[in-house]
């Protein structure tokens, strides 16, 4: 039992029996569990409008769907607005306070479409990370064996011409970083190259260099799937977790989405870095990638936070559906049960691990004084709180 008092957006006490000032509206918790607002630690808003489709298929091939390589109409601004507002909307309802939208608009990064985004959250009144994700290596060479599979009549039809530079993305983010980012408020913009085999070394480490320039979040997607455990030795003769750390850009600053297939190497190099895994459990299923070794990230040092990923690959937002799945699914990983997932480890990773990932945990994550005051209160008269006798 205790009493928070909030003045302003910020949490000034917390104790027993507080005080109300005698301007302060008074908000009756009694029979409710206050806690941090949830973190969504990875998402993608242009995903918002495919919720439920492409069932049974692996994510190279559930790719060509939800993110097709010929591109058809650009969707309308008011669009994008409305499936941001949307995403938002559902965040919101289900406990999620924060989110981290790796936005994703092809074929190319424009600012006015990128404000539609920025003005939902703003509208809405969540707390948001927002990226416009980045890739300049052709899909086809991201893809061991593609050129030599595909026929040459349907990769002429792939030729989009020159891809975007480093020099031209750090332009870009750069007067992103000055129209939308605000180190104190609720939004900002991150820094989000889709994949090391994605992207170029050049403009990987542009991505670095500006975002500890700006000291905001580097954001990116690691080891989803068996195809891309496959990918780093074939392409540059280790693994994807190897060639960022060889290019220097395996730092603290680092959210990596997924984590799914990394070996012992990669796990004690994620570890000493200190960097932040966002484990998508529930995506990773749908998907069929595997499942994450958490445990042993954790161990290693990593910062374990907890993502829906698109609706398309989930379907939902809801963190507290994630909680559940990333809880039992560690059961099915190996018979030693001190191992598994413990109901705290899953709730730190959804709010204070995953403010961590998204360089927030200084605001919120947790319910202290002098930090914002993003938290939700649940019903303690609910079935979910109450036992049978």
């Amino acid at each position: 039992m205790g009493d928070i008092l909030i003045e302003g957006k910020w949490i000034s006490a917390i104790d027993a029996n507080l005080k109300a000032p005698p301007e302060a509206a008074v908000i009756d918790g009694a029979g409710k569990l206050a806690m941090p607002g949830l973190v969504n630690a990875h998402s993608h808003s242009s995903e918002t409008f495919f919720r439920g489709r492409y069932e049974r298929l692996p994510l190279e091939l559930w790719l060509l769907y939800a993110y097709p390589l010929l591109m058809g109409p650009l969707l309308p601004p008011l669009l994008v607005y409305l499936r941001s507002l949307l995403l938002a909307m559902e965040s919101l309802k289900s406990g999620v306070t924060s989110m981290c939208d790796d936005f994703f608009d092809p074929p190319r990064h424009d600012h006015d479409r990128l404000a539609m985004v920025f003005r939902a959250y703003e509208d809405i009144g969540i707390r948001a990370n927002v990226a416009s994700a980045v890739m300049n290596v052709h899909p086809l060479d991201a893809l061991p064996y593609a050129r030599g599979i595909l026929p040459v009549d349907l990769q002429a039809q792939l030729e989009f011409g020159p891809m975007i530079t480093a020099e031209a993305y750090v332009d870009y983010c750069e007067e992103a970083l000055s129209r939308f980012h605000d180190d104190y408020g609720r939004l900002r913009f991150m820094i989000a190259p889709s994949a090391p085999q994605r992207c170029t070394p050049d403009l990987l480490q542009a991505c670095s260099e500006l975002a500890f320039e700006w000291q905001v979040p580097f954001h990116t997607h690691v080891l989803e799937t068996r195809t891309q455990a496959v990918t780093g030795p074939e392409f540059h003769g280790a693994s994807l977790i190897q060639y960022m750390h060889d290019l220097g850009i395996l730092t603290r600053n680092v959210t990596i989405a997924h984590s799914v297939w990394v070996n012992d190497a990669d796990i004690d190099l994620i570890g000493e870095s200190g960097c932040a895994v966002a484990h998508n459990a529930i995506s990773s299923l749908k998907l069929g990638a595997g499942i994450a070794p958490v445990r042993r990230l954790m161990d290693a040092g990593a910062v374990l936070a907890l993502g829906t990923d698109g609706v398309c690959s989930n379907d939902s937002a809801r963190i507290f559906d994630v909680m559940r799945v990333a809880a039992l699914v560690q059961s099915a990983t190996g018979p030693d049960f001190s191992r598994w997932l413990t109901a705290s480890e899953v709730l730190t990773a959804a709010t204070i691990g995953s403010a961590r990932s998204a360089d927030l945990g200084d605001m919120t994550g947790s319910l202290e004084p002098g930090k914002c005051a993003d938290l939700i209160m649940l019903r303690m008269d609910e079935l979910a709180f109450n036992a049978v006798e």
